[in-house]
């Protein structure tokens, strides 16, 4: 978009995107919100029964789980697969229960002007929550953040603390994200009584439990519940638009302020939505794109508000990078120049901890991804913990944010209760993720069957979606169709393409690589006059394995494959390839 265009047209952009309901801002401590970590070791115990529900059927979350049974010690976050020794445990497929007894500060208790939220980071796959023994919420689907208010409950008696019981099943079905089969074996000649297998078609092992943090946090009564920030640039002055939604009464004011990194207040405003116009505004760069990159401006709101209880103030601030993204035909242009991916794709795995999330692992990673010169990376193959995203802001790090869709390949993952789940997904997706700068690019799914009839309406409607709910970033999908039978083409803004030439196929023979590719490229270029980026390439190879002439797994072949790529995407950057994210950043672990 035109940069003198967006003081006219960005509110009005942003004003016809689907309002989403219940915001979802990630929880700080600030003046009038605290919050408390529950991380650290809960009770663990499978439900090793027949059918998985033993634990519905005895209501083991009506009393301490020890009662119900042998328990273990189990850290949050992290999967529950690797840190034990039972290897039943390790490939365990149906219910998990998780307990906490917790302890409450007594003004969280006793103040009735205080909301006491429970926040689940990510819980694979489905999850249902109870407090005390009563259900407080559920929720479907890993990767993304859950909540429920429990005020009622730790404010109605006595106690000053609370027991938490969450019950986490991570079996994947032709309509979960993402999908999978049960196949159960009945030939007990041959298998055991109940026997059966989760089969799925994607690579990785699908690790499971409560993988990132679970807090409690408070707000006044009367709150912000959601921020939502879109930036624009007119020649020197950057433009946020916001817009701020209050619950808990009709009745309150509103103060917004735009401070930069020096605390200096560059902007203000009132009411609840808005423009705010920075006079030779620092732009939010990428790195290695801008000798100063990564700069974020401290957006801070501020509600009062009369109660019967008297007054009420909450406050809230958001860290924000002023940056246009838009697509030409052949370019991806950040601020208004081009923008070439140079990155990777990367998993959430680590040794022990499984997909758990772990500080000195990110910012390690991080500093390799600097130290690598890469500017981007995909969340392959699902969304990432929130704490990498406000990373990415910091560092100047672009993102291709994923939802869940990876291994969608059976006809019944196509039907009506598949896609209504997808656009929930979505929904969740860019409420969490759609303030931070460094996320540029939304992808829907990863390598679907997008040559199968269903999907050119299933990839149609859940585009369009996405685009409605931000109108402001382009959306894509990562294929590894063929041009001419990819149903769901031409929906996305950039063409996503995933290649293994000479590592899948023509296996060894490096010198068909150059060929491959440039005819690949012109296909797709030519059908739909988009950007192309390569989305995934690589080889794989064993680390101290030499051969000369080259090997496949030896460390000159996959030298040698990459350089064979590098001299086609050389040539087509200047045309239309817009980037590369090679695959991949580290080890993950594979299924079995």
């Amino acid at each position: 978009m035109h940069a003198g265009l967006w003081a006219a047209l960005g509110p009005l952009l942003w004003a016809c995107g689907l309002a989403l309901q219940g915001g979802m801002l990630y929880p700080q401590e600030s003046p009038s919100r605290e919050r408390k970590e529950l991380d650290g070791l809960w009770s663990f115990r499978a439900d090793f029964s027949e059918d998985r529900r033993q634990g519905f059927e005895l209501q083991w979350y009506r009393t301490p789980l020890r009662e119900s049974g042998p328990t273990l010690d189990m850290p949050v976050p992290s999967s529950f697969n690797d840190v034990g020794q039972d290897r039943q445990l390790r490939s365990f497929v149906g219910w998990v229960w998780y307990e906490r007894e917790v302890t409450l500060p007594q003004r969280w208790t006793q103040d009735l002007g205080t909301r006491v939220v429970l926040r689940i980071g990510s819980a694979h796959y489905h999850a249902i929550v109870w407090v005390n023994g009563v259900h407080v919420a559920e929720h479907e689907g890993g990767h993304l953040p859950f909540e429920a208010d429990i005020s009622k409950l730790v404010q109605s008696g006595p106690l000053s603390s609370c027991r938490i019981t969450i019950a986490i099943n991570n079996t994947l079905t032709p309509h979960t994200l993402p999908p999978g089969t049960i196949l159960h074996k009945t030939d007990i000649s041959k298998y055991p009584k109940g026997y059966f297998v989760q089969n799925t078609n994607f690579d990785f092992f699908n690790y499971a439990g409560l993988h990132r943090p679970v807090l409690l946090y408070t707000t006044p009564t009367t709150y912000i519940d959601d921020i939502t920030v879109t930036t624009g640039v007119d020649q020197d002055t950057g433009l946020v638009d916001y817009q701020v939604s209050a619950q808990g009464s009709e009745y309150f004011q509103l103060e917004v302020r735009l401070l930069d990194q020096e605390g200096k207040v560059v902007a203000q405003g009132t009411g609840g939505r808005g423009q705010l116009q920075v006079p030779n505004a620092h732009l939010w760069w990428p790195y290695l794109m801008h000798e100063h990159p990564a700069y974020l401006y401290s957006l801070e709101v501020r509600l009062t508000a009369q109660t019967a209880a008297g007054a009420v103030s909450d406050f809230y601030a958001l860290p924000v990078g002023i940056r246009t993204v838009a697509v030409t035909e052949h370019r991806f242009l950040i601020n208004g120049k081009p923008f070439y991916f140079h990155g990777v794709n990367k998993h959430e795995d680590a040794d022990i901890r499984g997909r758990g999330f772990d500080w000195p692992l990110l910012v390690k990673d991080f500093n390799l991804l600097r130290w690598l010169g890469a500017n981007a990376f995909r969340t392959s193959h699902y969304p990432y913990a929130e704490e990498v995203m406000q990373l990415c802001d910091r560092y100047g790090i672009v993102v291709i944010d994923e939802s869940p869709g990876v291994g969608i390949v059976l006809a019944q993952s196509y039907s009506n209760e598949s896609l209504q789940h997808h656009l929930q997904v979505m929904e969740e997706l860019v409420r969490r993720d759609k303030n931070h700068p460094a996320v540029v690019m939304w992808s829907v799914a990863n390598e679907p069957a997008s040559f199968l009839k269903p999907a050119g309406y299933y990839f149609k409607t859940l585009i369009a979606h996405t685009k409605a709910l931000d109108p402001s970033r382009p959306v894509t999908f990562v294929t590894n169709s063929n041009y001419e039978a990819d149903l769901g083409a031409p929906y996305v803004d950039v063409i996503c393409v995933n290649s293994y030439y000479s590592w899948y196929h023509d296996y060894g023979h490096l010198e068909v690589i150059q060929l491959h590719l440039a005819t690949e490229f012109e296909n797709w270029y030519r059908t739909y006059q988009k950007p192309i980026i390569q989305s995934e390439y690589g080889a794989g190879s064993i680390a101290g394995f030499h051969q000369d002439p080259p090997l496949m797994f030896s460390e000159e072949y996959q030298k040698g494959l990459l350089e064979q790529y590098h001299l086609v995407l050389d040539q087509k950057r200047k045309d239309y390839v817009v980037g590369e994210l090679i695959w991949n950043f580290a080890d993950f672990m594979t299924d079995q």
